[in-house]
Order: structure tokens, then C-alpha cells, then sequence
């Protein structure tokens, strides 16, 4: 996979905050060397978040966030303030950009507080230093995106604050070199055509990178598959949906579990969904439940989220409940009103935003689960299901 098809989940996402008119869509164009973002003399030009996936060396694969002016007034402004306040729950590392002419305002202390409150590595920039080139700052990278100067020292600034030093693994950390593992991957409507889905695509790469030997097939070819080989698999990867099927067909001693729940532990927020998932036995009759989606896609007959989970859990607790859902980017800020929290996976949100989602519920006392842990739990396979991971397992 080259780095500009590197998924947007597992880039390091980079934010531009500032008031409006401190020239961070000119920093951005001429940092990235693209007209990424409208600009002009006129304050608030830029109204929403724009992103860019682009390979950024030394980094490598990353994304880059514009975002609107942090003093925009107005109800209209105050709704951009809101967007870059999200746009904080991905951000890795934040570049407060700042008026080289003004310097550190109450709006620039504002962000800075934010970035410590929400522990982001910051980098302060003073843009416009052409304006103001006797300006002196403390800590802070002297730039002027008009004139192109000192963008390499930003870039090695950035460089030095990238948070990820440590490789993460999806299951193969989990396996000795040349295990055999078998790979489930149904194919139905909901299947992008021509291809697998993401979590089938990068958990097939791990394994591979780690020296496994990876078979896949549909659930209708599984036990046919597990008779051809001459010894047992040493675990069966699943998607959620074939969970039960799946259970049946292999044998107790193998190892199962599921993409979803693979990608919670990749997350950051396994325990935290085995813990959350033991309160749907407290749901009562009309609880609120919020289903989640990290991703937005057109959603068909049979969809997993939309349809299927609600089912399962009406029929499981034999009554009926208020069920809400949300995509993409969208998750709400007050959790409150909601009994239970059902994530997906998170395979198109990066480590930071899904870590923020889940924090967010523990902090208002809502408990949160995903797809892989719950349709386990329902069909009480669950602590087969995360018997790979003895910590966890001790929990149940």
C-alpha cells in the first residue's frame, strides 16, 4: 500500500487553529505546497474544516486540517467555532497560527489551553514575520507563508512532536511467526464491489508483515476450508455479522474472534466495550441507544448498524427501545440522554478521535461498547470470543 492510499485512520492528523485573518490557509498552501484552501484579505474565508491526505516527509502519510477562524462571531460563526472544536477530538498535533503583528492574544491563550486540556503536542507559529521582522517570540516558529520562509523549520518542528514512535499491531503481535490464521469475510449487498472491506484489507497486510500464512473464504466455504487443512488453524478472524455461523462450524480449542473487536483493542478501547456491553442487561423497556458509525456510506437493506444490531437486541431483551444513530464525523457532545453506546469497529477514525469518543462517554457515565463485542455477548460466545486476550478475559 503506497501513502497515498494510506487509510485516513492511520494518518497522523495535523490541525491549523487561529483567529481569523492570522494567514493559516496561506500556511497551509504554501506548507503543502497546493492551493488546499480559499484565500483572501477578507476575515472568515474559510467557513468549515477542509482536509488534505498528503505524504509529508520526514512524517509520511498524514493529513492536513484547515479550520475555520477561532473569534468567528455570529450564530453562523459560532457554529465554525463548534466545527473546530471537533476537529480538536482527531487532531495529533496542533499548529496554533498566530498574527506575527498582534502576537499572543486572549484567542491564541484560548487554543493553547485546549491543546493542554486535551494533551495535543503544539507548535506555535508567527506568520506575517515580513510585517513584523523584529518581532521576537519565545518558542515559537518564525514564518511567512507569503514569502515561503523558514517552511522547513516548521516541517522539522512538526517532525519532532509526531506522537507515534511505537508500531501498533492489529493480531499478529498476538501469534508466533508462520501461524496459520483463517480469515471469514462474508460477501453480501452491503460488500464493496471488486474489493474487501478496509479492516478485511489491513488485517490480511499485519499478518502477512509478520510472516503467517492467511487463508480466506466466505462462511459458506469455512468448513470445507477447515477440513482441507492438515492441521487445525491456530485462529479464525470473523466478520461480526457470521459470528453465530461461525461459532458452530469451528472447532472449541481454536482461537475466534472477530475483525470488529480486533479493531477496539487497535483503537484503544477494547476494555471498555467488554465492560459497557455487560449493561444491556439493565436496559429497560424504551431505553435510548445510540449506534454509531466512524464512517458514512449509503446504507442497504440488511445494513449492519442500522438494521440488524437494533433487531438483534429487540429480540434479545424481547423489548422495544429508542434507537438513534450517527455517522462519520458526526457524535454528540452530551451523551446524557442515552443508556448505551454502540460503536463501530473505528477502522476510518484514527487512535486520538475514537480514544476521544470513548473518554467522552466515561465521562458522563454512559457505557459504551462495539459491533464485534456485543453481537458476541448476544450470542454468548463473548468469552471465546476474547479468550486471545487473558487480561480481559479474567474480566468476565
Amino acid at each position: 500500500m503506497s501513502m497515498n492510499e494510506t487509510p485516513r485512520g492511520e494518518r497522523l492528523h495535523i490541525g491549523f487553529f487561529g483567529r481569523r485573518n492570522a494567514g493559516k490557509s496561506s500556511l497551509v498552501n504554501a506548507f503543502t505546497n497546493q492551493n488546499l484552501s480559499v484565500v483572501s484579505d477578507v476575515a472568515g474565508t474559510t467557513t468549515d474544516p477542509v482536509l488534505k491526505a498528503m505524504e509529508l516527509l520526514p512524517l509520511g502519510p498524514v493529513t492536513i486540517i484547515d479550520t475555520p477562524g477561532f473569534d468567528d462571531e455570529g450564530d453562523l460563526g459560532a457554529l465554525r467555532v463548534e466545527k473546530t472544536r471537533e476537529i480538536l477530538a482527531k487532531t495529533d498535533i496542533a499548529v496554533l497560527v498566530a498574527d506575527a503583528t498582534l502576537g499572543i492574544l486572549n484567542v491564541e491563550e484560548t487554543l493553547i489551553s485546549l491543546f493542554k486540556e486535551k494533551n495535543i503536542p503544539y507548535i506555535i507559529v508567527m506568520n506575517k514575520i515580513d510585517l513584523a521582522p523584529e518581532a521576537v517570540y519565545e518558542n515559537a516558529v518564525k514564518v511567512s507563508a507569503k514569502d515561503k520562509t523558514n517552511l522547513e523549520t516548521l516541517r522539522e518542528a512538526i517532525a519532532n512532536l509526531n506522537p507515534q514512535t511505537e508500531e501498533k499491531r492489529i493480531v499478529s503481535d498476538l501469534l508466533k511467526k508462520g501461524s496459520v490464521a483463517v480469515l471469514v469475510t462474508p460477501i453480501d449487498k452491503a460488500a464493496p464491489k471488486g474489493r474487501l472491506i478496509l479492516p478485511q484489507q489491513q488485517t490480511i497486510r499485519d499478518l502477512l508483515d509478520n510472516g503467517n500464512v492467511v487463508v480466506v473464504c466466505k462462511e459458506t466455504e469455512l468448513e470445507q476450508i477447515l477440513d482441507t487443512l492438515k492441521q487445525k488453524p491456530d485462529i479464525v478472524i470473523c466478520d461480526s455479522q457470521v459470528f453465530e455461523l461461525v461459532a458452530k462450524i469451528v472447532p472449541d480449542d481454536v482461537l475466534l474472534t472477530s475483525f470488529s473487536i480486533l479493531f477496539a483493542r487497535y483503537k484503544g478501547f477494547l476494555e471498555e466495550a467488554v465492560k459497557g456491553v455487560a449493561t444491556i442487561k439493565n436496559l429497560r423497556n424504551n431505553s435510548k441507544i445510540l449506534i454509531s458509525e466512524g464512517c458514512s456510506h449509503h446504507r442497504q437493506c440488511g445494513d449492519i448498524g442500522t438494521q440488524k444490531i437494533p433487531e438483534w437486541i429487540r429480540r434479545y431483551k424481547n423489548k422495544e427501545f429508542d434507537i438513534e444513530f450517527s455517522s462519520g464525523g458526526t457524535f454528540p457532545q452530551d451523551l446524557k440522554c442515552y443508556d448505551l453506546i454502540i460503536h463501530c469497529g473505528g477502522c476510518m477514525l484514527n487512535e486520538r478521535e475514537m480514544k476521544s469518543r470513548v473518554e467522552r462517554a466515561k465521562e458522563q457515565g454512559i457505557p459504551i461498547t462495539n459491533y464485534g463485542i456485543l453481537i458476541a455477548f448476544l450470542n454468548g460466545i463473548l468469552k471465546r470470543s476474547i479468550k486471545i486476550f487473558p487480561d480481559l478475559y479474567k474480566l468476565l
